[in-house]
């Protein structure tokens, strides 16, 4: 055991990592900004056609 002074505090343990084969999920997909670019043109393609469905046809 380790003595250490009234001022310090006893170094804390290291934290095992999570494992890397861990499986990542749908959210984790949506997190990606090019995906969410892609996603976004898309949609506002989408909105623009039928907006242009609506009022000018």
């Amino acid at each position: 055991m380790q003595h250490t002074s009234r001022g310090e505090a006893p170094a804390p343990a290291p934290v095992p990592s999570a494992p890397a084969s861990e499986p990542r999920g749908c959210l984790f997909a949506l997190s990606q900004p090019p995906l969410m670019i892609f996603l976004g043109v898309i949609g506002c393609l989408l909105l623009l056609a039928a907006v242009h469905d609506l009022y000018l046809l």
